[in-house]
């Protein structure tokens, strides 16, 4: 059985490094397949494909690319996860890559206009949480607690679309935050809550959700909370346009929908 090849990127790396791609996967644990091409037209697909990915997109990104996989057998696909700001500066400084799916439009109309990606299609969009270990020992109850000087908080750095919904936040709750740290993607902020050095993390609600009962969710009220929209394109330079034009697709369908779904994304 060939294995998802995946790579975590924080921060700006090499270039040589993002295109890197090794085996990858069949069919998912559940035995589901879904996929654009089929019959022929999934035979003729073959090759690999880099996806480029917001960090918050890991989990229902792994499972996509298992199930493309999985309909489309002549195809690996490598992805690489980091924050949206910082895939996007290696996209415009010429990294080898076929798709990328942002967290903000932002990010992606960046790519758009140095002419590395057209035609991007919104896919999701997510909502803010605040992710407290499961003791909650800084007692988070809500947006006001992270005023606190006492409240050691998480947060993305803020050209990171999950520090700038975070900072959308604070504003419509006009509550100033000053964190103990600030991280390069939103599971690096997660991963702190989990690890217990810090109170609370400004996270998305898909990724209290992933994280089980590693972490504890205090939400934020609807009137106050911010949400950020995923749009995902085909990269203009992709070496394998066929196969990457056929995974957007697959994101795009019911198939796609559903796994998102389920992952906790709203529709677009």
């Amino acid at each position: 059985m060939r294995r998802l090849a995946i790579t975590f990127v924080t921060g700006i790396v090499g270039l040589g490094l993002v295109g890197c791609g090794s085996d990858s996967t069949g069919a998912g644990s559940d035995g589901t397949a879904g996929g654009t091409a089929s019959g022929s037209a999934a035979a003729s697909l073959t090759g690999d494909i880099t996806v480029l990915a917001a960090a918050s997109l890991t989990d229902s990104f792994t499972k996509l690319g298992q199930q493309f996989e999985a309909a489309n057998p002549g195809v690996s696909v490598t992805f690489s996860f980091a924050g949206s700001s910082a895939l996007a500066t290696q996209i415009t400084s010429g990294a080898p890559a076929d798709v990328f799916a942002s967290a903000s439009a932002k990010n992606m109309e960046t790519v758009v206009a140095a002419g590395a990606a057209s035609d991007p299609q919104m896919f999701a969009a997510n909502v803010m949480e605040i992710a407290v270990p499961p003791a909650n020992p800084g007692k988070v109850t809500g947006v006001d607690s992270l005023a606190s000087a006492d409240v050691k908080t998480a947060l993305c750095q803020p050209q990171v679309p999950c520090g700038a919904t975070a900072a959308k936040v604070f504003a419509n709750a006009t509550v100033t935050v000053k964190p103990v740290t600030l991280e390069p993607d939103v599971k690096s902020v997660l991963s702190k809550v989990q690890l217990g050095e810090v109170d609370a993390g400004m996270v998305y609600v898909t990724d209290v959700l992933a994280a089980g009962d590693k972490v504890k969710g205090v939400e934020i009220p609807a009137d106050v909370n911010a949400s950020t929209s995923y749009p995902i394109a085909t990269l203009t330079k992709s070496a394998n346009a066929a196969a990457a034009d056929a995974f957007v697709d697959f994101v795009l369908s019911p198939d796609g929908a559903a796994v998102l779904a389920a992952a906790g994304f709203q529709q677009p």
